[in-house]
């Protein structure tokens, strides 16, 4: 068999570590290397989690968090950046600043809370979200409990997604993807840049174990962008993906487990 000597595109996850290895930065690596990029990270945040809950979280210094992006992007270069977790005010417009002079598109994905119902960033940052991170956004990936954090707006129905996408959109990024999973019925997502519309229906399955589908969802979007596609093509592909990840999700521990992120391999033998 030939060496392939190629380089793949490369993709920076800025995001927490998870230790059980469901989302965050691990999530994130799993995803890109399924997806055929070379995946980098800047960890902002260590957690003690598992499948039943977050029970610890340590934020990193600015100074390491900066220290970490400026080794990756000053030396190996990116061609798109995905951000999760950032905890804190200080975290989010230390990373934003650094990602407005990268020069590579950025999939926002603004964490608020984990699946479990644990908060992830502080009350006092949502501002420095709506002022600093969403503006240098490529695509903003809000869940619903996101949108309502954010923007104030209860969303029950499609036409609420509208709305929305509307706040989000008046924050700056170029295209919002609003994720309707916690709508009952179809999976249904969002994605418009304000005038365009495309709306993403998968099937719902009947499977608990979805533990860091955002994060998959995002690091997925972010991959597609780093091999040339444009936006549409990219989310559509990331929804195609994870519709795939959270079908074939599996227990582990005693709480809510993993979506698969190498079930296109492991659905291949």
């Amino acid at each position: 068999m030939p060496i392939r000597t190629a380089v793949p595109p490369r993709v920076l996850t800025v995001a927490g570590s998870d230790s059980g290895g469901g989302a965050g930065i691990q999530a994130d690596l799993k995803t890109m290397l399924a997806l055929g990029v070379h995946g980098m990270s800047v960890i902002t945040a260590v957690t003690a989690q598992n499948s039943l809950g977050v029970q610890g979280a340590w934020e990193l210094p600015v100074d390491a968090v900066r220290a970490q992006y400026r080794s990756v992007v000053d030396d190996i270069g990116v061609q798109a950046v995905k951000t999760g977790m950032l905890a804190s005010a200080a975290l989010v417009e230390t990373v934003a600043e650094l990602l407005a002079g990268t020069g590579a598109p950025v999939v926002v994905d603004p964490v608020g809370v984990s699946k479990h119902g644990d908060a992830l960033l502080a009350a006092e940052a949502l501002d420095s979200v709506r002022t600093k991170l969403l503006p240098v956004a490529t695509v903003a990936t809000p869940n619903l409990d996101e949108v309502a954090q954010l923007t104030g707006v209860i969303v029950t129905d499609e036409d609420g997604m509208r709305r929305a996408a509307e706040e989000i959109l008046a924050f700056g990024p170029r295209w919002a993807l609003i994720k309707g999973g916690h709508l009952p019925g179809e999976a249904v997502d969002l994605l418009t840049d304000g005038s365009a519309e495309h709306w993403l229906r998968a099937p719902r399955y009947d499977n608990r174990h979805t533990h860091g589908t955002g994060c998959t969802l995002a690091s997925a979007i972010a991959s597609g962008l780093a091999l040339g596609q444009d936006v549409p093509t990219a989310v559509e592909g990331a929804k195609a993906y994870v519709t795939g990840a959270i079908r074939a999700g599996f227990a582990l521990g005693g709480g809510i487990g993993p979506v698969d992120h190498g079930w296109r391999t492991r659905s291949a033998e």
